[in-house]
């Protein structure tokens, strides 16, 4: 592995985070591996399933434009902080739940709605504070690929040690080491050096500040093609992982630590996939790399959708999830690198929304066709619609202009230009 592609590492600031949101993101994928198995395991409803995950996602897209502002007003740091803080109280007051009340789907369904409220402030604080911990600004696309990684080897491990312990500990067990794992992000951020955060003035209200993001994404044509076909991809293609717990009791008669097992393949694919971006040379024309990967994502649907052995089936699944892992990573890495600071907590905010917004409603879409017309039809027309998603990146590229990425007008008075080095910006 080329030591350049942990190069953002040589930061102090960002090694701290990487470290601490390590540890903690295991526990994050011990809860969500939990949920869904428990929700299943009660209700035997794949409809109940697209609603749990509907329940964390969509109050996450909803809040995170106030989110989104309040990152650009507020100190980030300190706006993560509190996230972290509330989001381990959600998580023991969870324990607290299944531990007296383990048939309890809608209180977990509840609680679920909470995180996704808190995960509303949190990912575009989160995401926007990554910038201010590279010291070395062409750094921040390894950085941003770096915290892919992080989140995927997580979700390789995580859902591995959650089947061992739904199976053997039990599922409060499961929510309450989720729990203790944030002590070490809150930790981390406690040793972070950071200068003293300088508020700046206020001329708007928050509504205000709410048109200016949208109209600056509007006015960069780049940014709003990749956030929109984000959008698109989240609302018909990423939603195949909720029907992973019905792949696993239903189709390939298993338990829960086959779906351990069936989760985990996925985060293999997406950690190679994050690391393979991060070792990306700078000037990589990314947007040429994700329609590649999009049909690579599609394909992997396509064949995993019916296929009867096991074995393959992962490996399949690791292969979508590597072309699915463009989707987030390099979409994320074009906003934090072409945006102006002032905004860029706004923007991230649509980013979220894009994401966060059409994945629970493709959720209970998903849910409700496979009830109808069988788990495997529906990640099969998935794979066609990925496919059809690909086909509009090659139609862009095609049209692409070498001034793509900057915007048709300028921006906002209030917005100052995108302060990038040349070499973090994407090429056009």
């Amino acid at each position: 592995m080329k030591l350049s592609t942990f190069r953002a590492l040589h930061s102090r600031n960002y090694r701290l985070f990487f470290a601490g949101q390590s540890l903690s993101l295991l526990g994050t994928w011990m809860q969500k591996t939990a949920v869904s198995w428990v929700v299943y395991s009660v209700t035997q409803s794949k409809l109940m399933l697209g609603l749990s995950v509907f329940a964390t996602l969509f109050p996450s897209a909803i809040f995170s434009f106030i989110g989104g502002v309040a990152a650009d007003r507020y100190s980030r740091y300190r706006l993560l902080l509190l996230t972290q803080v509330l989001s381990m109280v959600q998580a023991a007051l969870l324990t607290v739940l299944v531990f007296f009340r383990p048939e309890a789907v809608w209180g977990i369904i509840g609680l679920s709605a909470v995180l996704g409220i808190i995960n509303g402030f949190d990912v575009p604080a989160r995401q926007s504070l990554v910038y201010e911990l590279v010291e070395d600004k062409q750094d921040l696309p390894n950085a941003l690929a770096l915290n892919s990684s992080m989140v995927n080897l997580s979700k390789l491990i995580g859902p591995a040690i959650a089947g061992f312990t739904l199976e053997h500990l039990g599922e409060a067990t499961c929510f309450g080491l989720n729990a203790v794992s944030f002590v070490a992000v809150i930790g981390s951020l406690l040793l972070l050096k950071l200068p003293a955060f300088e508020p700046r003035p206020r001329t708007q209200n928050v509504l205000g500040e709410l048109r200016d993001g949208l109209r600056y994404v509007r006015d960069t044509p780049e940014i709003r093609f990749i956030i929109g076909t984000l959008g698109l991809m989240s609302l018909v293609a990423l939603p195949f992982t909720t029907l992973l717990p019905a792949y696993a009791k239903d189709i390939f008669h298993g338990t829960a630590s086959t779906f351990g097992v069936i989760d985990g393949a996925v985060g293999l694919g997406a950690f190679i996939g994050a690391l393979y971006l991060a070792s990306l040379p700078p000037g990589k024309d990314l947007l040429r790399v994700l329609m590649m990967n999009t049909f690579l994502f599609g394909s992997g649907l396509l064949l995993f959708a019916y296929t009867p052995w096991f074995g393959v089936a992962l490996g399949l699944l690791a292969v979508s999830a590597f072309g699915m892992m463009s989707q987030m990573t390099i979409t994320n890495t074009l906003v934090q690198t072409t945006v102006a600071p002032a905004v860029r907590g706004r923007v991230i905010s649509l980013y979220v929304m894009a994401f966060t917004g059409m994945l629970p409603l493709g959720s209970l879409l998903v849910g409700w066709v496979s009830e109808h017309v069988g788990v495997q039809a529906t990640v099969l027309l998935e794979g066609l619609m990925t496919l059809g998603v690909g086909g509009i990146y090659w139609l862009h590229l095609r049209r692409r202009r070498p001034a793509a990425v900057a915007p048709r007008k300028a921006a906002p008075r209030a917005l100052p230009a995108p302060a990038v080095p040349a070499a973090a910006a994407f090429p056009a």
